[in-house]
């Protein structure tokens, strides 16, 4: 590398830090309440949030795309899911090819449980910590960042999730 390193300043390492720091601890107490309240799991959440988004169903590769996690990461939590009857797997209706991940009643049942909660986990522990105008730079930082980098994974956009 022929440039200088830039180097983070101090307030800027700081700042850093502190992002990596709250992401860790926002999601581990996340993750902490679904498993207390409702034995799930916050990717597994996630999971339900995407089939819901999607008719209740989409293709595992989809859905590995969209969670930004490899397949057998995604084949790992489909088959816990499966295993409490969340999801089942079936063949895909386009091609009978592909597999898809289909959404039971009773996933969607614990979901209409679980999202009131989770939504009260992100208002306590993120949104009422901070004014309207900081949490809005917040969304400014991140849309710049995955304006930048979703093309490493076109799948994953959600910033615009469908209206009720």
């Amino acid at each position: 590398m022929s440039e200088q390193t830039r180097w983070l300043e101090q307030d800027q390492q700081r700042s850093w830090r502190a992002l990596l720091m709250g992401m860790t601890l926002l999601r581990d107490r996340l993750d902490a309440d679904l498993r207390r309240l409702f034995d799930l799991s916050l990717p597994e959440y996630e999971v339900l949030v995407r089939l819901s988004e999607n008719d209740g169903q989409l293709r595992m590769a989809q859905l590995a795309d969209a969670m930004a996690h490899s397949r057998s990461r995604i084949t790992h939590t489909i088959s816990r899911m499966q295993k409490s009857g969340l999801v089942e797997r079936a063949e895909s209706p386009e091609d009978g090819r592909g597999v898809v991940a289909k959404m039971t009643d009773k996933g969607m049942d614990l979901l209409v449980q679980a999202a009131p909660f989770h939504v009260t986990g992100v208002r306590e522990y993120l949104l009422d910590l901070v004014s309207p105008d900081d949490f809005a730079a917040v969304g400014r930082v991140f849309d710049a960042v995955s304006d930048h980098l979703v093309e490493c994974h076109p799948a994953i956009e959600m910033r615009n999730p469908p209206t009720a």
